[in-house]
């Protein structure tokens, strides 16, 4: 029979008011930072929590398949174990408010292959909450000292927080002989030390009130490449009652499409006088329904795009540049094709904005604009008299209307030399006074 195993301060008035302060504080607090981004946010290879979560609409799926191995000493025999890892994550309620379950299903062999065992090693349904989020400056827009736009921003020492609250469901547990429910609670803390390096402390304290009740503290550094590759370092660190279990591991993560993330990972293990190894080999995948509940808009009423380069969260294993599948040049390509003279017009109007007309240009303006309808006007007369002959010795030709125009505008043209010689002798004589 199931026996619920809880811890005795669970009975006491002080711990229902932290309780009920606590599930107040996360239904009414609003959320105004926006935690999705269009890049899948993994957990995986590492055993370390972002304390980010996924954004609402987003249903997603990490999925590790692992082989352990352990001895504990040469002549000893080893007990193996081969199994899988799943785990769900999603979000409905709020931006900053994710909830996870996570199932652990392997296969131990023991004693020279004579002893099987197979079984949920852990069974925990999970919510995790985003307290409080560090901001940066985006220094990239420093263009007036070089010194500023290197300098190291002070603010990256202090970290973003999370916690998290879960309950071990091991209903049937063969592994660990657990048959019990116990509360789980973390504190999540992420540095975002430069745009690529980022450290994650978690501190967990699980199956509390249990018999295995038990200490942790998982520390992580990760480096990303490229903008799809990323290598980590973690040490994980389990404080039982009997014994010390240390985690020492090595990761990639690569990064196939903006929904699709591919990891392995390798890891030394030394748990009490035993010692091993792990590997893993894994895939995260995601379902996107998300869907922004407010927009940016500028003065003008236009909607902002956001700065991909300026969103460090560094959630996962993955620098968060929200524009890596944007082919932006191909749409100014296609622009360009749909309005080529625009572009001409656009550059040679940077030094005419500020330039005023004045009397002369202006003349000289109308003159040309006249003269292109003159043209205009012979095509078309010229047209209607192509069977007619004028002869050479013929009587002098009356000046057509359009001759007189042009004869009019030349004798302007010869005026409008002469001004402006007059202006410029004038000039010459104010500044030789």
């Amino acid at each position: 029979m199931l026996k619920l195993k809880y811890p005795p301060f669970l009975k006491s008035i002080r711990f229902k008011k932290i309780l009920i302060f606590t599930l107040f504080f996360w239904g009414g607090t609003s959320s105004y930072l926006a935690q999705y981004t269009e890049i899948i946010n993994a957990n995986q290879p590492g055993f370390s929590e972002s304390p980010y979560s996924v954004g609402t609409g987003i249903y997603q799926f990490e999925n590790n398949f692992f082989l352990r191995n352990l001895r504990l000493k040469s002549n000893s025999p080893r007990t193996q174990s081969g199994g899988a890892e799943v785990q769900f994550r999603t979000s409905f309620l709020l931006e900053k408010l994710e909830l996870n379950a996570h199932f652990n299903y392997q296969h131990d062999r023991v004693a020279l292959g004579k002893i099987y065992t197979t079984g949920f090693s852990s069974m925990i349904i999970n919510a995790k909450y985003l307290v409080y989020e560090q901001t940066y400056e985006d220094k990239t827009k420093e263009i007036r000292s070089w010194k500023k736009r290197g300098a190291f921003d002070k603010k990256r020492l202090i970290p973003s927080v999370g916690i998290s609250l879960g309950m071990n469901a091991n209903f049937s547990n063969k592994i660990n002989d657990s048959t019990s429910i116990s509360p789980k609670m973390g504190l999540l803390l992420q540095h975002n030390l430069t745009p690529n390096f980022n450290i994650i402390n978690n501190f967990y304290f699980n199956n509390i009130g249990s018999k295995f009740s038990e200490f942790s503290h998982i520390v992580t550094a990760t480096q990303n490449f490229y903008n799809r590759y990323s290598i980590f370092f973690e040490n994980k660190t389990v404080f039982q009652k009997n014994q010390k279990n240390i985690n020492l591991g090595l990761g990639l993560a690569y990064l196939y499409h903006k929904n699709l993330q591919i990891n392995t990972s390798g890891r030394f293990l030394f748990e009490g006088k035993a010692q091993g190894f792990y590997a893993s080999v894994g895939f995260s995948y995601r379902i996107d329904r998300h869907q922004d509940r407010y927009k940016d808009l500028d003065s003008n009423g236009v909607e902002i795009k956001k700065d991909d380069a300026s969103n460090e969260k560094q959630l996962g294993f993955f620098k968060r540049f929200l524009g890596i599948f944007k082919n932006k040049n191909k749409d100014k390509k296609a622009q360009e094709k749909k309005n080529p003279k625009k572009k001409k017009n656009n550059f040679f109007n940077i030094f005419r904005k500020n330039k005023k007309e004045s009397e002369v240009e202006k003349l000289e303006r109308e003159i040309k604009e006249l003269e292109k309808e003159m043209k205009e006007d012979e095509k078309k007369k010229s047209k209607k008299k192509k069977n007619k002959f004028l002869g050479i010795f013929g009587k002098k030709k009356k000046e057509s209307e359009v001759e007189k125009l042009e004869r009019e505008i030349k004798e302007l043209e010869k005026e409008m030399k002469k001004e402006e010689k007059k202006k410029r002798k004038a000039e010459r004589q104010k500044r030789n006074n």
